[in-house]
């Protein structure tokens, strides 16, 4: 059983920054790829980053350049660092990986940016 814990969240001031965790129960480098979706209130969950098995990631274009995806072999654990948070980022934050066609998710930590 595949098990995914985020931690991190939390509120913070725009610009500030924050750093989400995902805790993987098991060897990160047995999923396909990890990555990190958001959802607002009444909007649909959006793809924030992934990072692929080999290490290649990808950001969405609102957090391009703001936001970072990285992986911690040792630890099992991917982050996202998130810098020159804005208002609009505000969102449940979910941890998401896959593997032979399964999807798996975490229970999501919330971010709040507000002055």
């Amino acid at each position: 059983q595949v098990q995914l814990v985020e931690s991190g969240g939390g509120l913070v001031q725009p610009g500030g920054s924050l750093r989400l965790s995902c805790a993987a129960s098991g060897s990160i480098f047995s999923f396909n790829d990890m990555s990190w979706y958001r959802q607002a209130p009444g909007k649909q969950r959006e793809l924030v980053a992934l990072i692929t098995s080999g290490g290649s990631t990808n950001h969405a274009d609102p957090v391009e350049g703001r936001f970072t995806i990285s992986r911690d072999k040792a630890k099992d654990t991917v982050y996202l660092q998130m810098n020159s948070l804005k208002l609009e980022d505000t969102a449940f934050y979910y941890c998401n990986a896959r593997k032979f066609g399964m999807t798996y998710w975490g229970q999501g930590t919330q971010v709040t940016v507000s002055s």
